[in-house]
């Protein structure tokens, strides 16, 4: 049987998401395709004035790059990075319950703006495509108890923004706007497809 190039390229080539995130990881497996995972070590550390959606592009390729340098295969790799601002503060992962219950407290009531880049690198021909997905997110408003409430049923300690869309956390809100709803849980499946149909690697 004689294969396109295209085919060849998906048959021949790993994938591999540079990400420790399980909600990335249940992301990917939507697409029907066989992967591994690889945790990044780079720093995330924002640059001085960096905005967040310059800082989350910035760190997607970081994380495909780097793992790349440490597997000697050929593969594309899938680095992707989310931040969130809420009127000019950038929101991070809370990490504790006090953090996580003082950002809830903060976008309630407001709109939030959440940055999800997406980076695609092919070590065989040393190309990275990348683009942000933005979402704007609007909170209800919130009170002490609920927000206590939430946090306690979800814990979204690991989760920039404090919550978890794909659960509880969609019950915060007033309203989501997105050219792509899966970014917001943290991987742009939309834009990631029409990357992979470039290296002729369509999970179809």
């Amino acid at each position: 049987m004689t294969t396109t190039p295209n085919q060849s390229v998906a048959t021949e080539k790993r994938i591999i998401l540079a990400s420790s995130s399980p909600y990335r990881q249940q992301q990917l497996q939507q697409l029907g395709m066989h992967f591994t995972c690889i945790s990044p070590d780079i720093d995330e550390t924002a640059l001085i004035n960096e905005p967040p959606s310059q800082l989350a592009e910035r760190l997607a390729i970081a994380k495909a790059k780097a793992v790349s340098t440490h597997e000697n295969i050929r593969a594309l790799f899938i680095g992707s990075d989310q931040t969130a601002s809420c009127n000019g503060r950038l929101l991070g992962k809370p990490g504790n319950v006090t953090s996580a219950q003082e950002q809830l407290s903060h976008c309630q009531g407001n709109v939030v703006m959440f940055y999800t880049a997406l980076a695609l690198y092919d070590s065989d021909s040393k190309t990275t495509l990348a683009d942000t997905t933005t979402t704007e997110v609007k909170f209800r408003s919130l009170t002490r108890q609920q927000i206590n409430t939430y946090i306690e049923k979800e814990q979204p300690l690991d989760c920039a923004g404090s919550f978890k869309c794909e659960g509880l956390g969609i019950s915060l809100f007033d309203y989501i706007r997105s050219d792509d709803p899966s970014a917001l849980i943290g991987l742009p499946l939309i834009r990631l497809t029409s990357f992979l149909n470039q290296f002729g690697a369509s999970p179809l």
